[in-house]
């Protein structure tokens, strides 16, 4: 990724020293990157706005709203993936990183896949990362 903003669910206060959450929706904060030239420019954090079972389209506005154009999740269901798709936000997968410095070195690198459809969690299968 050359240019953009990009948003990694965080725990507790979030940053690029954070954790990632393991489910994006009901993350502490989204950590957002500012990238230009392939480079780390800035780190700030927003925070997430609470959300009922089901209501996972919550963070897709507020990612929208801050202009994000990638999301890195461990998972995330077909609602949500469906939502930031057609509000233009590219999601990646990556479930082997807890830090969000990796997750992001990995992004810049060109080293995460692109979530597909098929890899989406189901609300009737149980608990599922992301």
């Amino acid at each position: 990724m050359e240019k953009g903003r990009i948003a990694i669910p965080s725990e507790g206060e979030g940053g690029l020293g954070g954790t990632r959450s393991n489910h994006f929706g009901h993350c502490d904060v989204f950590t957002l990157i500012d990238v230009e030239q392939g480079q780390i420019k800035s780190v700030t954090t927003l925070p997430n706005q609470s959300h009922a079972r089901g209501g996972c389209m919550v963070p897709v506005k507020i990612l929208a709203d801050n202009q994000v154009d990638a999301l890195v999740v461990g998972g995330i269901g077909k609602g949500p993936l469906m939502g930031f798709k057609q509000v233009g936000i590219d999601i990646y997968f990556d479930a082997t990183h807890t830090s969000i410095q990796p997750v992001v070195e990995e992004l810049l690198a060109d080293k995460l896949p692109v979530f597909g459809l098929a890899q989406a969690c189901r609300g009737d299968e149980g608990h599922c990362q992301g």
